[in-house]
């Protein structure tokens, strides 16, 4: 009887360690980082691996850490070039999720290897919802922790996923609409393409693609602004305009996320950001580089909450 006890004893006590362990493993999913690079179109890949291009956005991020995976919303053409110089740095496990950029979707071989990339809309890993017909692997869905972040096509017409302007169309709102009434995450990020509201760069004023972004279709912009808005979406991550911004409108962030191709763009400050989520907590660290020879990323660092 006593052996008996003791054995009972002793499973109950590997039952509360299990759990207990498997609960501090899904508390420590609720701390993570991830890091955002934009635009850096033709300026990756073997024949541009110098620090003055997006090596240099790389081997600046590793020294503060890269987080546990990158998103890039748009113009990232040719995408096997950013993968190529993620692989060296970072290592081929890393993981990186392409938004489709204007550029990309006007390029066969982009759209090809973007294709296969996310083969069948749950290659990558963590996608909890694929898009609809014809746009599989170029949008989806994707839990991690505590947050749930969707990555858009603004190219999508309902069958086509490249063959319309940058807009959140019927198609792709009704998508949008219904993904986001499934989660139940804490923190909710969109990535796209192109701003809804153009703003000036942060450090000199550049503008940018004003009038022929989102904004060159209003009452559907509106609309979607309305959903995150209506949804407590954080933020909207985008490119497009190669210039960094961050503003607060009507209760959701728009993040602009300037361009990370160092030299290849002088226009404005190279830029890269990391996102750290404490829980509840939210904090966008912004790195810019003002192109003075030494591309170390330390020349603009700004940090804030956003929720």
């Amino acid at each position: 009887m006593k052996n008996k006890k003791n054995e009972l004893l002793k499973f109950i006590l590997i039952i509360l360690f299990t759990t207990a362990t498997y609960s501090f493993s899904q508390a420590g999913d609720e701390s993570f980082r991830f890091s955002v690079t934009a635009d850096t179109r033709d300026n990756a890949g073997e024949s541009n691996d110098s620090v003055e291009y997006f090596k240099g956005v790389l081997e600046a991020l590793k020294l503060v850490g890269a987080g546990e995976f990158m998103l890039s919303p748009g113009d990232i053409d040719p995408p096997v070039d950013i993968r190529w110089s993620i692989d060296k740095y970072f290592g081929k496990d890393y993981i990186w999720y392409p938004v489709l950029g204007n550029h990309e979707k006007e390029t066969e071989s982009d759209m090809e290897y973007l294709r296969e990339y996310n083969t069948g809309g749950n290659k990558l890993p963590y996608i909890v919802n694929m898009g609809p017909e014809g746009t599989e692997e170029t949008m989806y869905s994707f839990d991690f922790g505590n947050s749930h972040f969707v990555v858009l096509n603004q190219y999508y017409d309902g069958t086509c996923d490249v063959c319309v302007d940058g807009d959140i169309n019927d198609p792709i709102y009704k998508w949008l609409r219904s993904d986001l009434a499934k989660t139940d995450k804490t923190n909710i990020f969109i990535f796209g393409h192109e701003p809804a509201f153009v703003q000036p760069d942060e450090y000199n004023g550049r503008i940018r693609h004003n009038g022929d972004s989102l904004d060159k279709y209003r009452s559907t912009r509106d609309r979607f602004w309305n959903l995150l808005e209506d949804e407590k979406v954080i933020a909207y991550f985008c490119g497009h305009t190669h210039n960094y911004s961050s503003v607060l409108i009507n209760n959701v962030w728009q993040i602009d996320s300037g361009h990370a191709r160092g030299k290849g763009d002088e226009g404005a400050p190279s830029t890269f950001l990391t996102v750290d989520i404490k829980g509840n907590e939210v904090t966008l660290t912004v790195y810019r580089d003002s192109h003075n020879g030494d591309y170390d990323y330390k020349d603009i660092v700004k940090s804030f909450r956003i929720k």
